[in-house]
């Protein structure tokens, strides 16, 4: 039998990673326990109106799956992961990424992409350091609302 003749594989969990975002439909990674990534979910919720973004923990199988994938650890939750396609932003660059993406006022706070990533990081990480102090911890990863519920990959 050569090449040509045999049944195609069944698609990697490699494959099925890869296709869970897209340029036109990013996907943002999230600590689904901590406090402030549930209301920074919630925010981009409410003002994409379009539908754009979707979601997943990056303590579910798709986040873990995805982290593994593109090289980055799977024990660091704390980071906000941007995936659009191949490309991959974390940290302020992923914040600011789809603050852009939201359009209106919001877009304009994109400028701060001129300061430089590693001032922007450090600032980040001050508040990730210490965002379940502030914010809370969650027992369990939160549940979206049942209009929302399918933007988020389980």
């Amino acid at each position: 039998m050569t090449q040509s003749e045999r049944s195609p594989a069944p698609p990697s969990r490699a494959s099925e990673v890869d296709g869970l975002s897209s340029a036109e439909r990013p996907l943002v990674l999230y600590d689904g326990v901590c406090g402030l990534c549930n209301r920074w979910i919630k925010f981009v919720l409410r003002r994409d109106r379009k539908g754009v973004f979707r979601f997943a923990p990056l303590q579910s199988a798709a986040g873990q799956a995805i982290l593994s994938r593109h090289g980055l650890p799977t024990k660091d939750l704390t980071t906000i992961v941007l995936v659009r396609g191949a490309r991959i932003d974390c940290y302020s660059t992923a914040a600011l990424q789809i603050l852009r993406r939201l359009g209106g006022v919001w877009s304009m706070l994109y400028a701060f992409i001129l300061v430089p990533s590693p001032v922007r990081d450090r600032i980040y990480e001050f508040v990730a350091v210490r965002r379940f102090r502030w914010f809370g911890r969650l027992d369990v990863c939160s549940l979206p609302s049942p209009e929302h519920r399918p933007r988020f990959i389980e």
